[in-house]
């Protein structure tokens, strides 16, 4: 008996391979959607991510270091802060002024010198008592830190993952696809890495790179490649004795590639704004605290459920292509 395909119908086994061709890419952009969890943490990432470009183009918190409102002004659902009453009140001297000119012979110039000086004086504009997220210590805008501090404390993060992620694949993957006597130089390197605790690691290369954006990012850049590095090691462990390598080297192809995978005091971040938050907070005073703990706590948040998101998505076991 004979099967016939009529015009318009797809056998099963075809339409497989042609959901496969659609391509991994779009099959994981499609699950990805479908993640209601990993949409809105993409959301808030992207979200977060626009605050730095503006806060680095100077759109918006280009003034957090002007001092907007009264030191340690609360938050503005509670309230301004009753007004102190003074210990001592001195009294204003009554009666017509005192001619002091025969003991002074400056005193006729006071008059004429104070309202010189009246000329030249200017009106401090009146400072707000609340502001939305609260003032610090010195009358700064919280929120307008919180934002300003995405700028330096996001872009340091991401900018150390990167280079910590660049030098630990490298590192992983020579060592994991050569093996030998390099393979064993950067075993050695990792394992003094490792034997070194990680905060002794940091100030030893804060000594010799100073302080500044450049230098954290590289601090934390050469101190973070360890785990990556071991990762990608064993990888290219695992995959040197595959069957799809052993037959390519047997047909004489060539290596196979293989994709396993401090600032200044005129600057502010999210980890200078907890430093002056301990201080104010003996006070009292926990809006800034509250402010940096926030914008941290959902930014990292995000940034996670985001990550596990697309690792869900790219699983070719979860789309059930295995």
């Amino acid at each position: 008996m004979s099967s016939t395909t009529t015009a318009g119908t797809v056998p099963a086994s075809q339409a497989r391979q042609r959901a496969r061709g659609g391509g991994v890419w779009r099959a994981a952009a499609t699950r990805f959607r479908s993640d209601r969890v990993g949409m809105v943490s993409l959301a808030i990432v992207v979200a977060f991510l626009a605050l730095v470009v503006a806060a680095a183009a100077g759109w918006i918190a280009a003034d957090w270091q002007v001092e907007r409102a009264v030191a340690d002004a609360p938050p503005t659902f509670l309230g301004p802060r009753a007004a102190t009453p003074s210990r001592s009140v001195v009294a204003e001297p009554s009666g017509p002024p005192l001619d002091i000119s025969a003991v002074d012979p400056l005193a006729p110039r006071y008059a004429e010198w104070q309202a010189a000086a009246q000329k030249y004086r200017t009106a401090e504009a009146p400072k707000a008592q609340t502001l939305p997220f609260g003032a610090d210590r010195i009358g700064r805008d919280v929120l307008a830190k919180a934002i300003k501090g995405a700028q330096v404390s996001i872009f340091v993060g991401v900018t150390a993952a990167l280079l910590a992620t660049l030098i630990g694949t490298a590192l992983g993957a020579l060592g994991g696809f050569l093996g030998g006597k390099v393979g064993d130089l950067l075993e050695w390197l990792y394992n003094v890495f490792t034997a070194i605790p990680g905060i002794l690691l940091i100030f030893a290369f804060a000594a010799v790179f100073g302080r500044g954006i450049g230098s954290v990012v590289l601090i934390l850049g050469l101190a973070g490649w360890t785990g990556i590095y071991r990762l990608v090691r064993a990888e290219f462990i695992k995959h040197a004795v595959r069957d799809y390598v052993r037959s390519a080297e047997a047909i004489g192809a060539g290596p196979v590639s293989y994709l396993g995978l401090g600032v200044g005091i005129d600057q502010v971040s999210w980890g200078t704004m907890l430093a002056e938050a301990q201080g104010e907070l003996i006070l009292g005073h926990w809006w800034q605290l509250a402010a940096a703990t926030l914008f941290m706590a959902v930014f990292v948040t995000a940034f996670s459920l985001m990550t596990d998101a697309l690792r869900d998505a790219l699983d070719p076991k979860l789309r059930g292509l295995e």
